[in-house]
């Protein structure tokens, strides 16, 4: 969490607000905090304007209606300030929209941001089990949420409140208390209303966004998958199971749009009858006398006039309701554990030479499924070990937990002597450089992907990343050079031009440490023996973990360690291993003898 920012919420309404609004009054922004304050003074000016605006209109009726000498003289002057103010309610309302406009775009930056960051900050266990569609809704909608928001909680509703309670004085100032207070009791009725019903209405809400949600994930990772549905020709499975989502996503559409014409119906009616019976109290005090023709009409303005934006308010209503529900599911991304974080007054990763240290290291994503058990070896700096073995052994887990996308639930892991727990992420990770087995590139430039390795580099440094990683001849030829558009996820390289991006991408980083993870097992013999040259050469001087399924990779390796069921079971250079005749020699023989078969196919 960022120094300041505010915690990560419980679930619920009230907390919901009470995570926004430290992005509304933001500490040390005295300048949005003072357009805050501006905005609410022109918000209740503008209100005020409006309340006053009958009572002009009724003195020029009871002038016009009086039929004294020089009367129009008089209604001239109400009629003038009745424009006044008029105008003065739409400058101050304008005015109010106007200030508040970069407080609420400030908020909406701010939140997005924050979770943005909160998600590159999760542990790689949350990412692997997120479904990527869902969560981007869900924080569409959310964003989208506070907008809304502040733009009918803030600009509508409570003026429209504070509006009420100022004509329900005058009325009872002007008139009695009877009817004011049935203007209050009819207004009262109508908000209990519409809340007892939208509440009721809000679970067919959330049911609309699950299955969204649902419907757009399966599309997506439908589409994503583009190749492998083709491979099976599961098309007509794919749309089968896309329809299931959206023929539950109907039925919540239908039941939430027939509770809302039980909602429309109801307003109606209490609008209706409570309509009637002021204006029935206001024509009775007329007919008695007590009242004049300009209160009538004051009475008759006042109700349309606070009406026309209560006929709103169940609309109104349901639109912040929703934007809590969408505000509530996002926040709660706030309140994901981290897992991997940071321990209080970390310090930086003082790199020596880069020596690495797993010391009886114990782990296991699941504690009833233990991965490693006990594993202890060095990468004494400048040196190369690799770990090679079996699928499933846990090659690939120690490479997680070197990066720290998980920390052991035993044992240590130390560079030059530190625990990597003990220092900061950030350093951690700047430290090693990483070639993984599936390259996954942005859809952006060849010099884009190069230079993401590191951020700001020039152009004559991601030339110099590119030319040793023996890629800079193929980049020439291409017709748009370095500007080549390498596709989504890098579809347009082959996987040997995609490795050797990453190669460049990964030098251009210059890390202490390298780590290839399978980085050749996906490419056919000729281009990884190219890319395996490759990377013996930039690795020169640099320690370096590689994980590898072929053993030919690895055969000059200045240690190979031999994992199977989470354990070391033998370790050496490549020829003490093959003298040995143990589980390495076999697994080498048995990789010899399919190249072989492969040859002779």
């Amino acid at each position: 969490m960022t120094p300041g920012s505010p915690p990560p919420p419980p679930h619920g309404t009230l907390h919901t607000l009470r995570t926004l609004f430290p992005y509304l009054w933001p500490a040390g922004e005295r300048g949005l905090k003072i357009r805050v304050v501006a905005a609410l003074l022109c918000l209740f000016a503008a209100k005020g304007a409006t309340v006053y605006v009958p009572v002009l209109y009724k003195h020029a009726v009871d002038a016009l209606s009086g039929g004294a000498p020089g009367a129009v003289a008089v209604p001239l002057g109400f009629i003038l300030a009745y424009g006044a103010a008029r105008v003065l309610s739409l400058l101050f309302a304008e005015l109010r929209d106007a200030l508040f406009a970069r407080v609420g775009q400030h908020a909406i930056r701010a939140v997005g941001l924050r979770i943005f960051r909160h998600l590159h900050g999760l542990a790689l266990r949350f990412h692997l089990s997120r479904q990527t569609g869902g969560l981007t809704r869900s924080i569409e909608r959310g964003t989208k949420g506070i907008q809304t928001l502040l733009s009918f909680l803030l600009f509508n509703i409570l003026p429209t409140f504070f509006e009420l309670g100022l004509v329900c004085a005058v009325l009872w100032k002007m008139f009695d208390g009877w009817l004011a207070l049935a203007t209050g009791a009819t207004v009262a009725l109508y908000i209990a209303y519409t809340l007892a019903v939208t509440e009721w209405r809000a679970k067919f809400r959330r049911q609309m966004n699950e299955t969204d949600s649902e419907a757009n994930t399966k599309a997506i990772e439908s589409l994503l998958n583009y190749e492998t549905v083709k491979y099976f020709g599961n098309e007509e499975h794919e749309a089968r199971r896309y329809d299931a989502s959206l023929t539950r996503y109907e039925r919540a559409a239908v039941r939430s749009q027939v509770s809302l014409s039980v909602l429309n119906i109801g307003q109606a009616a209490i609008i209706s009858a409570g309509l009637t019976l002021v204006m029935w109290m206001a024509a009775r005090g007329i007919a008695q006398g007590r009242h004049t023709l300009g209160d009538f009409v004051l009475v008759n303005t006042y109700l349309l006039q606070l009406y026309q934006p209560l006929s709103f308010f169940g609309f109104i209503y349901r639109e912040i309701k929703q934007s809590l529900i969408d505000m509530e599911r996002m926040f709660e991304l706030l309140g994901q554990d981290r897992e991997i974080a940071d321990r209080p007054g970390a310090a930086p990763l003082r790199v020596a030479g880069g020596a690495v240290e797993f010391r009886d290291v114990r782990f296991g994503y699941d504690a009833r499924r233990p991965i490693l058990k006990g594993v202890s070896f060095a990468i004494p700096a400048g040196k190369t070990v690799a770990v090679v073995g079996s699928s499933g052994a846990g090659k690939s887990t120690l490479a997680r937990l070197l990066f720290r996308f998980y920390d052991v639930d035993s044992g240590a892991i130390l560079i030059d002597g530190q625990d990597i727990r003990d220092v900061t992420q950030a350093s951690l990770r700047a430290a090693i450089g990483v070639v993984p087995q599936d390259t996954v590139l942005f859809n952006d430039t060849i010099r884009y992907n190069i230079g993401y390795g590191r951020p700001g580099a020039s152009e004559a440094e991601i030339r110099e990343a590119a030319r040793l990683a023996h890629i800079d001849g193929l980049i020439d030829a291409m017709p748009d050079g370095y500007g080549t558009l390498v596709g989504e996820r890098g579809l347009k390289l082959s996987g040997g031009e995609k490795q050797r991006v990453a190669i460049a991408r990964t030098l251009l980083k210059r890390p202490a440490i390298f780590l290839f993870d399978e980085a050749t097992s996906a490419l056919d013999t000729h281009t990884e023996r190219e890319i395996q040259a490759n990377l013996r050469e930039v690795s020169q001087d640099r320690s370096t973990l590689i994980i590898a399924h072929r053993l030919s990779t690895v055969a000059d390796a200045d240690e190979i360690l031999v994992l199977a069921e989470g354990r070391i079971v033998e370790r050496g250079r490549h020829a003490q291993l093959l003298a040995r005749g143990g589980l390495y020699a076999s697994l080498w023989a048995r990789q010899q003898q399919s190249a072989l078969a492969a040859q002779e196919d």
